[in-house]
């Protein structure tokens, strides 16, 4: 596997100094807001409904096994956690991908100065339908991966690996999330995108890793979606355009058929 875990979460730092610029602000605060709001809900549903929800999980322990609780409950608690974070994470993200696909418009124009885009609300408006599918196939994607590794997380003797398991996937899927924002603004498939990513995994989990690992960082995982999309752009025009050209350019052509 190619890839330099270090250069890929250099992209989020990168992607993080970014966002005082004059050009990239504005584009910033929709995201930002949706961050804030939601983060504001989960903890909000967590404080009220987290005793519950572990309580409603240790009620289906037959009575034979009530002594085994202590032994469940950190487990039941973990699921909580798990699916509490991973639900409004995928919920920021469907509301944020066409704000969100517009910056990486915007910072890629500004780093390579020969993109064209079309300005205002209007434009963002117009990406709402294609950035909601993206999001949709990205889902597709990621459940069976998120219900394959919870599964194993409570398989006595495997589990063990869980934990390690799940912080690769997470930093698999956070570099996916973000660098698919730039990647769709050029028109690269979904599946062309996990064949670039996969030439550079240790790059992309690198990355993905650094953005996981700020999501669970208060005040900070409320800036981290826009530097995460800029990271993912200024990472996709140093690494990846150039081939995505290349890939795309080899396609098959469907000829029409004579008359």
């Amino acid at each position: 596997m190619k890839g330099n875990p270090v250069r890929g979460a250099g992209y989020l730092l990168r992607g993080a100094a970014m966002l005082p610029q004059p050009g990239l602000r504005h584009f910033v605060l929709v995201p930002l807001l949706v961050n804030v709001l939601l983060f504001i809900g989960a903890i909000w549903l967590l404080v009220g409904q987290f005793t519950v929800w572990v309580d409603y999980w240790l009620s289906f322990l037959p009575e034979w096994a009530d002594f085994l609780a202590w032994f469940f409950w950190p487990l039941f608690a973990l699921l909580v956690l798990v699916t509490v974070y991973y639900g409004f994470s995928i919920i920021a993200n469907l509301i944020a991908a066409p704000f969100n696909g517009f910056l990486a418009e915007k910072v890629e124009k500004q780093l390579r100065g020969d993109v064209v885009m079309d300005e205002g609300w209007g434009a963002v408006l117009a990406m709402i339908p294609r950035a909601l599918q993206r999001e949709l196939h990205k889902l597709a994607y990621y459940l069976p991966r998120f219900l394959l590794i919870l599964v194993v997380t409570f398989i006595p003797g495997v589990n063990l690996v869980a934990p390690l398991l799940w912080f690769l996937f997470g930093a698999w899927m956070m570099s996916i999330q973000y660098c698919d924002y730039p990647m769709d603004n050029n028109k690269v498939s979904f599946h062309q995108m996990k064949q670039l990513m996969k030439a550079r995994r240790v790059t992309s989990i690198g990355f993905g890793g650094l953005v996981q690992l700020g999501m669970l960082v208060p005040i900070v995982n409320l800036i981290l979606m826009p530097a995460a999309v800029v990271g993912a752009t200024i990472f996709w025009v140093e690494e990846y355009a150039g081939e995505a050209k290349g890939i795309q350019e080899a396609q098959p052509v469907s000829l029409p058929p004579h008359p």
